[in-house]
């Protein structure tokens, strides 16, 4: 259990009368305060604590969750919720238990210490995505108290290790433990169902139906070494960081997909403007935080995230190193790799350190349908869109099983909130509003899909 008082999710649920709404932000607050960061190595705490917590508050209400642990530490949670049908194929929720690292003192309040200030819960994993965990949990203990079954199957998974791949968490059950997703035909999961308010009259909830390819890649060069104090045309420093530059001020051509272009027409329908992909300055700056994910999502991107080089001031190194996260667009992947060796150039050998595929699929069916009709239900003046995530989730994944994969943690914001800038990022925050607003639409959503 985490620090917070054990009556917060299963005291109360003993009393009777609680709602999902109720305890929600309790779920969420004990969630935050199990440190769960994921450094990219088995350095951090892991995700059993987290695990072992969400498995008790699955069991308090009837259900047999299991843990699977991939090694030491590093656990997931599933579950099956028998559904009304069950002959239905099944439906995937997922979200995962790790985050990434924080550094307290940057923060206004303690990344951990899930604190309830300006009419948010703050901390690490607030919106990356505790809050989503939270509102899936609070939703099923309510209908499972209540004897609401679904209207078929649901597998719950909440995940170790998406904020490095997933290898320790999805792809490990994935791999190793297929049976659990017996069935189960489409997904939903984070980065979808927020809102941005167009104006009094409008509010856009994207639904992410796309996500950018990933190459997460070493770059190396390999040069003479020598004494500081010596002239040197072959330092391995100087071609590598020239080789960076390059490629960090490289503008990847514009190539809008499928899912974009329906963005952009929904965009310019709202906005009452025509959209020109390739001037899309002017359009960005009304789009306030989420305009760094959009942006992102009209070309091909590189960004060199880490040097080095060297032991000592006065020796020169025979080898520098550098990291870059490299995001492709579906269908471009040839076309980014080989736009990136030519301007890298033939002196930098590069080497990825994990690669994953781009997804697409088409922004209509029925599960679509009922995303749709929950959140207008709750925002009268909601219009669902499809988007295209700029980074990656679990779903690639779950892709490889043929599950058709979704971004839907519903939130409504409001409009001065920089939702973008909270992923990864200090003083990450979700409003209270927001999680007890995502509760009945994902209530109303699991009794129409």
């Amino acid at each position: 259990m985490s620090e917070s008082s054990p009556t917060t999710a299963g005291g109360r649920g003993a009393d009777g009368g609680v709602t999902g709404e109720d305890e929600v932000v309790d779920l969420c607050r004990d969630l935050i305060r199990i440190d769960t960061s994921n450094y990219g190595d088995d350095r951090g705490p892991g995700e059993r604590k987290a695990a072992e917590y969400v498995a008790e508050q699955l069991a308090d209400v009837g259900l047999e969750p299991r843990i699977f642990e991939s090694r030491p530490g590093r656990a997931s949670t599933v579950v099956r919720v028998p559904g009304a049908d069950p002959t239905r194929p099944a439906l995937l929720i997922h979200g995962h238990l790790d985050v990434v690292p924080a550094n307290a003192d940057d923060w206004t309040h303690h990344p951990f210490s899930g604190e309830i200030a300006d009419g948010c819960v703050w901390g690490r994993g607030a919106v990356d995505m505790k809050d989503m965990d939270a509102m899936t949990l609070a939703v099923i203990r309510d209908r499972m108290r209540s004897g609401r079954r679904p209207p078929r199957d649901i597998v719950l998974a909440f995940l170790a290790d998406e904020e490095a791949g997933g290898a320790h968490g999805a792809r490990y059950l994935v791999d190793h433990k297929p049976e659990l997703f017996e069935g189960v035909t489409e997904a939903i999961g984070e980065v979808g169902g927020f809102s941005f308010t167009v104006n009094e009259n409008l509010r856009l909830y994207l639904i992410e139906t796309a996500q950018k390819g990933m190459h997460w890649m070493r770059l190396t060069v390999d040069g003479t070494a020598g004494h500081g104090s010596m002239t040197n045309e072959d330092n391995a420093i100087t071609e590598l960081c020239e080789a960076v530059g390059r490629l960090g001020r490289h503008k990847f051509p514009v190539r809008v997909t499928k899912t974009v272009r329906a963005f952009l027409d929904e965009l310019s329908d709202a906005l009452g403007v025509e959209l020109d992909p390739e001037n899309m300055e002017e359009t960005l700056a009304r789009l306030g935080g989420i305009a760094k994910i959009i942006g992102a999502t009209l070309q091909n991107t590189a960004q060199p995230t880490q040097l080095g080089a060297g032991y000592k001031v006065n020796v020169i190194p025979g080898q520098a190193t550098a990291h870059v996260d490299g995001r492709f667009l579906p269908g471009h992947e040839e076309e980014f790799l080989a736009d990136l060796d030519r301007i890298l150039g033939p002196r930098v050998r590069r080497t990825d350190e994990h690669a994953d595929k781009a997804l697409e699929t088409t922004f209509d069916g029925a599960l679509v349908e009922a995303m749709q009709a929950s959140l207008r239900a709750e925002d009268p003046v909601a219009r669902a869109v499809p988007y295209m995530l700029s980074g990656g989730t679990d779903a690639k994944q779950f892709d490889d099983l043929g599950i058709r994969c979704f971004g839907f943690a519903p939130l409504k914001l409001p409009p001065e909130l920089d939702f973008a800038g909270m992923f990864h990022g200090v003083d990450e925050r979700v409003p209270v509003d927001g999680l007890t607003f995502g509760v009945r639409v994902l209530d109303r959503f699991i009794e129409q899909c």
